[in-house]
């Protein structure tokens, strides 16, 4: 039950209790109580939604960026991270493995911004030893969801 509650919620967390209740074939009082219990022990971190920024007013530019960090000494990758995350621009942190150590996922209102932040904020941290960014031109994809379909060609077949 636990798996199929987790995987219906991350899908679309808006259903009613009562409708995952059906799906899944349980009381809504046992929904409840496991959703609290999930929330509880940090299994449910929150309740986001995704939101297609290109198609507002509002000018925002994400970007990817790759970071070669030094170790700390017992603490591994965990501190250089978290003090990385802390900072408000910074929207998602991932140990990679590979060519660099860190992912990190920020959000600014122009690339200026960014740029500012990856000089003035991120770089100079003693840890870190490179940065690379890349900027987000488009996104077709995110957390599942497809932002565009492809156009349909509309135009009328005239056969001979």
């Amino acid at each position: 039950m636990r798996q199929e509650l987790l995987e219906l919620l991350e899908d679309n967390s808006r259903y009613a209790i009562e409708d995952l209740a059906v799906m899944i074939g349980v009381t809504p009082e046992k929904v409840e109580k496991e959703i609290k219990e999930l929330e509880k022990e940090k299994v449910i971190c929150g309740y986001k939604t995704l939101v297609n920024w290109d198609h507002t007013e509002k000018e925002m530019v994400t970007a990817l960026i790759e970071v070669k960090v030094t170790p700390q000494r017992g603490e591994g990758f965990d501190k250089i991270a978290e003090r990385i995350y802390r900072f408000r621009e910074v929207k998602s942190v991932y140990l990679m493995s590979g060519g660099f150590d860190l992912t990190v996922i920020i959000e600014g209102k122009s690339m200026q911004e960014v740029a500012l932040f990856v000089g003035q904020k991120l770089a100079p941290l003693e840890a870190v030893l490179s940065t690379a960014t890349h900027f987000v031109l488009k996104k077709y994809k995110d957390h599942g969801i497809i932002f565009e379909e492809p156009k349909k060609d509309e135009r009328m077949i005239i056969s001979p």
